[in-house]
């Protein structure tokens, strides 16, 4: 759909339309399903792979040079695990209503 409406995009069009339409159904429930299969993980880092080659002139460039040094924007992987530490970081200092004592044991 992005590529069909949207046929030439520089940086700051594609990060406008990635965050607010592609990124969010690709993290939809993360921390749910984030412990599942690597294929399903890897079929959805394809995506933003694929996605972040419509920007003109990035075609040609490596994937780790697109998503950090000219986008800006992080695999999806390393946002799964930035949102699990920060889950675990709300449960241990109780910021949520969850015993932590069911999912961690401190020493």
């Amino acid at each position: 759909m992005v590529k069909r409406n949207f046929p030439r995009l520089d940086t700051a069009s594609f990060n406008i339309i990635y965050k607010g339409y592609l990124r969010p159904h690709l993290e939809f429930c993360a921390q749910a399903w984030s412990r599942t299969l690597e294929k399903d993980k890897l079929v959805l880092e394809k995506v933003q792979r694929r996605a972040n080659k419509l920007v003109c002139g990035l075609k040609n460039k490596s994937y780790s040079d697109r998503l950090r040094i000219i986008l800006g924007l992080t695999t999806l992987e390393a946002k799964r695990l930035r949102g699990d530490l920060i889950e675990t970081y709300k449960i241990v200092h109780r910021k949520e209503d969850i015993d932590h004592h069911q999912f961690l044991n401190l020493c």
